[in-house]
């Protein structure tokens, strides 16, 4: 299957903002953000097509997984 996945902010950084992959039929969340290497400690949002989901969300053909980093500010 095919998954988007869109990449924010400082996640970008020796990485890519959009790319398109393949995927086993069982993937989930998760098993992307460990293929990424992204510190699970700093990811604030992960979307599913504008949708907020869990690691443990497995991914359909054709969606759109939007990986946001903690904002921090004051």
């Amino acid at each position: 299957m095919t998954v988007t996945i869109k990449l924010f902010a400082t996640f970008r950084t020796g990485r890519f903002g959009q790319e398109k992959r393949e995927y086993g039929p069982t993937t989930t969340v998760g098993d992307i953000l460990n293929e990424l290497n992204l510190p699970l400690d700093e990811i604030g949002a992960t979307l599913i097509n504008h949708i907020h989901v869990e690691e443990d969300q497995v991914l359909q053909d054709g969606d759109i997984l939007s990986i946001f980093p903690l904002v921090g500010g004051g």
